[in-house]
């Protein structure tokens, strides 16, 4: 994990619900800049957390 991630997440300390917009935000950046680089599609390990990937799709949508 990148140092700039982790010591983010240490900042929010036990707050869940910032600890997974900012996934959110890392993530959604992640795929934008693949999909930005050309790559054909995106496959998501959902994890019983297909709320989450939904939320990076709608958010890679209105990009």
């Amino acid at each position: 994990m990148p140092r700039w991630i982790r010591l983010r997440l240490q900042s929010f300390g036990d707050d869940t619900a910032s600890i997974k917009a900012f996934g959110l935000d890392v993530v959604t950046d992640l795929c934008d800049q693949l999909l930005t680089a050309g790559v054909p599609g995106l496959h998501f390990y959902t994890m019983n957390q297909s709320d989450a990937v939904g939320q990076i799709i709608t958010r890679l949508q209105d990009r």
